[in-house]
């Protein structure tokens, strides 16, 4: 498999269907918000550590949460119902963004979440297509996370507890919300324990750029 690297003057990327099951389909280009959103639009995200080149990927197969199969277990809905978060969006895009790259990972040394990636996402958020999920306890950040919105879809980033299912909470109020803008499923990338425990399931990527069609064919407003 021969990965590509990307042109700084354009923002086309290679056929998704093209990488490896891993994924990694091309290197390079830039984090210009034009290009993420084009590769958001295809099915491609951006993920790579420091002193890596950016790298763009598409896996297969690609997990991704219906947001009619969120599964909400029963201490969760103990913990919603008790109202012990206080949930809002877009009200601190930025310091989420900043919480989630604080949090240790298995595996993992650092985070992707440079601080180019957070001026990049900053920006998409300003311009209206990323969005942020919070939870908050006494006025305080304590839980939540980010993605981008495009067609009927919500391309999930990251999330950050600092107490026990604050970003759960966070979560639910955002698929909540989601339904009732019309969204069809959350994009979740690579699968976790912790999502799958909510719900969340592996597609293949044939079946998930089909879906990312056809959410670009029915835009709603977050």
């Amino acid at each position: 498999m021969h990965i590509l690297p990307l042109s700084q003057y354009s923002h086309s990327f290679p056929n998704p269907l093209d990488a490896c099951d891993e994924g990694l389909l091309a290197y390079g280009g830039d984090l210009n918000p034009n290009r993420i959103m084009k590769a958001y639009m295809s099915g491609i995200f951006p993920w790579y550590n420091q002193h890596d080149p950016i790298l763009w990927w598409s896996p297969n197969p690609r997990f991704i949460l219906e947001l009619d199969e969120f599964k909400v277990s029963k201490s969760l809905k103990k913990r919603i119902d008790l109202k012990q978060f206080e949930v809002h969006f877009d009200r601190n895009f930025t310091q989420t963004m900043i919480e989630c790259s604080k949090v240790p990972r298995p595996g993992q040394t650092g985070t992707w979440i440079l601080p180019e990636v957070i001026q990049a996402y900053s920006e998409l958020h300003r311009m209206g297509y990323a969005h942020s999920f919070e939870s908050y306890y006494k006025e305080e950040l304590v839980g939540g996370g980010y993605g981008i919105a495009i067609g009927n879809m919500f391309c999930g980033e990251s999330m950050f507890a600092k107490q026990t299912d604050a970003s759960k909470v966070a979560l639910y109020h955002l698929v909540e919300h989601l339904k009732k803008q019309g969204f069809a499923f959350i994009d979740c990338q690579i699968p976790t324990p912790h999502l799958s425990s909510l719900g969340a399931k592996k597609i293949s990527r044939d079946s998930f750029l089909e879906r990312v069609k056809q959410a670009l064919e029915n835009p709603r407003d977050f």
